[in-house]
Parts: C-alpha cells; structure tokens; sequence
C-alpha cells in the first residue's frame, strides 16, 4: 500500500496507471474508520484496476468549531485497517496542500438539495461537502467514486456537483453497513456511551416501523408515532423526521406511487449527532 500526502506524488504514482487507461476506484474518507468504509474499498477493489482512499478532515463543512475539534482521529490504526483490506493507494494531504492559505468553501447551487433536512440545521456545510470533494475528484481523477447510502442527502447532492462541474466519474451508492442492533456504522459512534450504543437500535427500529406504519395509517399518524418513540427515549433527543422525496428531498405531502420516498432521521446522545436513512420503495 503506497501512502502520499502531496499532490504532486500522487499524480507522478498515477501517471503510468492513466496511460493505460487503468479504472481508479476513490473513497474519500474523513478517517476514523469503520467496517462500513472498508466495505466501500472492497466494492471499489471487485470494480477498477486500482483503489485510492483519502484521509481528511475538511474543515470547510464544519458549521461548528467544536465539532471539527472533536472528530477523532486514528490515523495509525486508520492505515492499518486499509492495508488489511488491500487498498492500493492512501492520499493523507494537510489543511494547507488542500487548501493553500484561504480555508474557504466555494458556494454552489445545488437546485435545492443543500436546503433540505441537514442544510437547514447545518448552515453551509454542503457547501464545504461539495467544494472538498470537487478537489479531490480534481486531484484523484476517479473512474467511480463510492459513498455509503446512510448519508443519502450528501450523495444526491455529489450527484448535482457532478453533473453541473461535468465531473467525468461515476457515483457508485452503497447499502449501509450497520451493527448488529441495526444502529449505522458512523466514525461519531465511538463517542457513544456502551448504554447509549445499545439503545441507538431505537433509531433502526424506528425507521423500519415507517415502512409498517405507512401501509396502515396517514403520514402525519406516522409522523406523530415517531416522536412517541423518542418521547419515552430519555438518551436521546429528537432533531428531525422527515418522509422525503428520493428526487428532490423535499418533504412529502402525500404518498404518490409514481414516485419514490426515503425516511430520514437525525437524533442528539448529549452533543453526538446521529443520522439515518432507509428506502421506502424497496
């Protein structure tokens, strides 16, 4: 497994790949890494001829200062873990190779998407999602890019930035990789609590209750069967619940069969922040 932390690097190891028209297979991570990334390496490792994970913590997506400070970071056991699932290739760049001197995010129009559920309560940061993962793109040249369904705004929304910044990559979406009491892999988990850990299965449970609940009963029924299960939950606070269109993420009024709905969550242990998502169609 080769490990570079510089542009130039990566791109004189790449060269020889490139003129073979290699497929480059990228999974851009922000480190702390769980069994859910390394099950999109090994997608990405059956599919392209070469595997790239990249390691950063972007600090243009963050709305609040306290969260970038505490996100955990594991860099040697994060290595450790991509050697064991064989991939290829880790670019690790500081703050300033990515960056240079402006920690700025640029500002896209996303035709609506960034306003959605997690835009409304995180103030610009699909804008520092898409300006760090518009660099890499640009940096790694990936033949497919792989992304885990659980954040399922941030994927529709890397979709838009590709198809307006004519991005030549495809956009791979893959199942969410859980614990064994449905909770979804996410780097924020090891700042669980083993209580709190245990009883986050709410979250799955109450997400796979919508699918049951919406073949019998109104949405606003659902909706308020929703906040009873958090109501009796005192670990956990309940930010939003939203019963989506797949498409354009907005809200749904109603249930039209043309179309498809996903269900969306995010809930509060103390200050960690939690997010889900299932299919509502499948």
């Amino acid at each position: 497994m080769k490990v570079f932390k510089t542009k130039k690097e990566l791109n004189l190891y790449f060269k020889e790949f490139r003129s073979k028209n290699a497929k480059i297979g990228f999974v851009p991570t922000m480190g702390a890494l769980h069994k859910g990334h390394l099950s999109l390496i090994e997608e990405s490792s059956k599919e392209n001829d070469i595997t790239v994970a990249s390691i950063f913590v972007n600090p243009t997506q963050f709305d609040k200062k306290e969260d970038l400070d505490n996100y955990p970071k594991t860099l040697e056991n994060d290595l450790n873990l991509l050697k064991k699932v064989a991939c290829d290739v880790v670019f690790i760049p500081s703050v300033e190779e990515i960056y240079n001197n402006t920690i700025l995010a640029l500002q896209f129009d996303f035709d609506g998407l960034e306003n959605e559920m997690e835009g409304k309560y995180r103030e610009g940061h699909f804008n520092g999602v898409g300006t760090i993962v518009k660099k890499l793109f640009e940096i790694v040249l990936p033949t497919h890019a792989y992304f885990g369904e659980k954040d399922f705004q941030q994927l529709q929304i890397i979709r838009k930035l590709v198809k307006k910044t004519a991005l030549d990559v495809n956009i791979v979406c893959c199942a969410t990789y859980r614990e064994a009491n449905g909770l979804a892999m996410s780097s924020r988990n090891a700042r669980l609590t083993l209580q709190e850990k245990e009883a986050a299965a709410i979250i799955y449970q109450t997400l796979s209750g919508v699918k049951d609940k919406l073949e019998k009963l109104p949405l606003d029924a659902v909706h308020n069967w929703v906040l009873e299960q958090f109501e009796n939950q005192p670990l956990f606070e309940l930010e939003y619940f939203t019963i989506a269109d797949e498409e354009t993420l907005k809200s749904a009024p109603n249930i039209s069969p043309e179309k498809t709905y996903r269900a969306f969550i995010a809930v509060y242990a103390r200050e960690v922040r939690l997010i889900d998502t299932i299919s509502l169609n499948s």
